[in-house]
């Protein structure tokens, strides 16, 4: 058995990939291989103070939601796999403003349920014709890649040449939400960094409506803080906690960040690591999540006659925090500041090999284990607030 295919099977991702009706299978490519290359990286670095099996962190969150494999329905039930005109798709619903957009993409006055008429539209478009309706709308959409030839990705490429670093004792301020960068910033915290999770009034971590446990186990320890940057002093007041930063993680397209006057380049000239975690890069202006951006990039299981199937859970979201912070632990030889473009597609892109297929998994398949949290609660929206704007001396 090769290499590969063990590293799938420790994994517990092939029990997430398949019909639900039909036997696990091991996807093509390496990424198993690939996260515990991180997790050791993420070992060395904390001279093996934090050891993680990392091709096991790609299926953790399905360990605490019960999640099982659906075909063409992914795990957690919020993407298909759809026929185009020329090939297929993957379409997300994730978001409570979903059906009304994904209406919009399809002309169609969609109430309750958008698939009918999202399936229909799809049917009768190209793959290319999908994307540019989907990065206007705002909809994590695209068509399936196929695996050939991809450019290296920097958190891959460049993280094999670089030296690893301590960040116990650093301050960690992030802004992401969902599962890739609050993995990242998980990782830094059990590696002794301090992390304070910044959310705004009106967009909370939408991972706060999911499993509980789940979230307790990725903000375990962190403080919380919440800031409205449409107010001038709360604005003023995220600029002093961002410049107090060692590191920020962050999700977002640089122009939303730009209009709460936060400036990546800037806190990188000053000696900082920015990690910006990305669908399709900083320069796209596409959205994606976890399912469909494994999809678009190419990491598909294949059926007999061809048809797409999801890999595991929402994959990519955890192979790019792992590669986030793997290279949030590293510095460059001169020491200076780093911005580092987590581009999650091609993060997944560099794990395909045209070489491997999708086949039966058999017997060997472990389950991921449920870790414990560092502590019983997950911080409280908010809580921290008032205390971190006291010791950074400004006004809330």
């Amino acid at each position: 058995m090769s290499r590969r295919v063990i590293d799938w099977a420790r994994s517990g991702v092939p029990v997430l990939t398949g019909f639900g009706d039909g036997p696990p299978l091991i996807p093509p490519g390496h990424a198993a291989t690939v996260a515990d290359r991180h997790a050791a990286r993420i070992a060395e670095a904390t001279e093996g103070r934090v050891r993680l099996a990392g091709a096991r962190l790609l299926s953790e969150r399905a360990a605490y939601t019960g999640f099982t494999r659906h075909g063409m329905t992914s795990a957690g039930r919020h993407c298909r796999l759809l026929p185009t005109l020329d090939g297929w798709a993957a379409v997300s619903c994730a978001r409570p403003d979903d059906p009304i957009l994904l209406g919009a993409l399809a002309c169609a006055d969609v109430r309750d349920d958008p698939w009918p008429a999202v399936a229909d539209w799809v049917r009768s478009h190209t793959g290319a014709e999908l994307a540019e309706r989907a990065e206007l709308l705002g909809v994590a959409a695209g068509p399936v890649g196929t695996v050939g030839p991809v450019e290296t990705a920097q958190s891959t490429a460049q993280a094999a040449t670089l030296l690893p670093r301590s960040v116990a004792g650093l301050r960690v301020v992030d802004f992401s939400a969902l599962w890739a960068g609050p993995l990242c910033a998980h990782l830094l915290s059990l590696a002794g960094a301090r992390v304070i999770k910044v959310e705004t009034p009106g967009r909370p971590d939408g991972a706060r409506r999911g499993d509980s446990e789940f979230y307790r186990l990725l903000h375990a320890g962190h403080e919380s803080v919440v800031l409205d940057p449409d107010d001038d002093a709360q604005r003023d007041a995220l600029a002093a906690l961002v410049a107090s930063a060692d590191i920020v993680i962050e999700a977002s397209r640089p122009r939303a960040l730009a209009r709460w006057g936060l400036d990546a380049d800037r806190f990188v000239a000053a000696g900082g690591t920015w990690v910006s975690i990305t669908a399709h890069g900083r320069e796209s202006n596409r959205i994606g999540f976890g399912d469909d951006i494994a999809a678009c990039a190419g990491l598909v299981a294949r059926a007999d006659d061809g048809t797409p199937l999801f890999v595991g859970d929402a994959i990519a979201d955890p192979l790019s925090g792992l590669a986030a912070a793997d290279l949030a632990m590293s510095r460059g030889p001169d020491g200076s500041g780093q911005l580092w473009d987590v581009d999650m597609s091609s993060v997944v892109a560099t794990t395909l090999d045209p070489a491997t297929q999708t086949e039966p998994a058999g017997d060997a398949l472990l389950t991921a284990p449920r870790r414990r949290p560092s502590i019983d609660q997950a911080p409280v929206s908010g809580r921290d607030t008032a205390a971190v704007l006291a010791e950074l001396g400004v006004a809330r």
